[in-house]
């Protein structure tokens, strides 16, 4: 734990999810009349099966089992074992639940709607368009500072997962909105304050707040279903994917790692798969007009 902390810099969420995991471990190992660090693949698998039994979610699992990996990789790294027990265990498969993207047409004539009277209005305007325009995370927009945008605000500079820079542009109605709210916030501002989305106190905003705010939005402009900093992600990735069909660039915009997340976030209707299957691939295309 103090190797998480002091040295990976983990989250105060994480930790408490890493020291809850490993306890949960120590006590199975007890059960088993096994010391921790002599546990075996074997006993992991054991490990994993008891947990399913026990009627925890899958989910829970894997993040238990990804949390005892780490802790045997730790071991590994400090000359107490020879190989990671945990390396090659696999958990239950998770069933991914994506969120429902808000439609293109439901987002545009929520957005060209006034944006009501007042500074903060005027804010929240802006989390939704910079939200939607730039696909950015909840994290990512509650940490932005001024300076972190270009002179003109056509791309802005993002601290990702893993402290990962990526430069992501900002479209165009997002642009205005941003200049409107920059100008309103001057006199709003704390004299020390660097962040771009304040309060009312002059203060960076929470990102419960700006949750609480767009559902706020969401209701005050009459877009259907709940609407969520994820949903908005969501939806830049999808409605992106779909105009342009190159999953290499949304994954580089989203600052994912990998290809299969980005896949995972952003799947197109199958509707529209099997137009492009029926109309592109030489076993599906039907067959010209006068051919034999």
């Amino acid at each position: 734990m103090r190797h998480l902390r002091d040295i990976r810099r983990a989250s105060p969420h994480t930790l408490v999810a890493a020291d809850r995991d490993l306890r949960a471990f120590i006590a199975f190992c007890a059960t088993q009349a096994i010391a921790p660090e002599r546990a075996d693949v074997h006993a992991m698998r054991t490990f994993v099966a008891t947990r399913a039994r026990a009627g925890l979610q899958a989910a829970s699992i894997q993040r238990e089992l990804s949390s005892v990996r780490g802790f045997f990789r730790h071991l590994v790294r400090q000359g107490q074992l020879d190989t990671n027990p945990a390396a090659d265990v696999r958990g239950p498969k998770l069933r991914r639940r994506l969120p429902e993207p808000a439609t293109a047409e439901d987002l545009q004539r929520a957005l060209e709607m006034p944006s009501g009277d007042g500074a903060l209005a005027v804010r929240d305007r802006a989390l939704v368009e910079l939200f939607y325009s730039s696909g950015l995370r909840l994290s990512e927009l509650c940490g932005l500072d001024l300076a972190q945008f270009s002179d003109d605000f056509s791309e802005v500079r993002v601290l990702g997962k893993g402290r990962k820079e990526r430069i992501v542009p900002v479209g165009r109605k997002a642009r205005a909105i941003l200049r409107d709210w920059v100008r309103a916030r001057t006199g709003m501002a704390e004299p020390d304050e660097t962040a771009v989305f304040i309060g009312r106190d002059g203060t960076r905003l929470t990102p419960r707040t700006v949750q609480r705010r767009l559902a706020a939005w969401a209701v005050a402009t009459g877009l259907p279903g709940h609407l969520h900093p994820h949903k908005l992600r969501h939806s830049f990735a999808t409605h992106l994917l779909e105009s342009s069909g190159d999953l290499r660039a949304v994954q580089e915009l989203l600052g994912h790692a990998s290809l299969s997340t980005t896949q995972i976030y952003t799947h197109l209707d199958w509707k529209r798969l099997a137009q492009v299957y029926d109309a592109a691939h030489p076993r599906a295309r039907k067959e010209r007009s006068g051919s034999s």
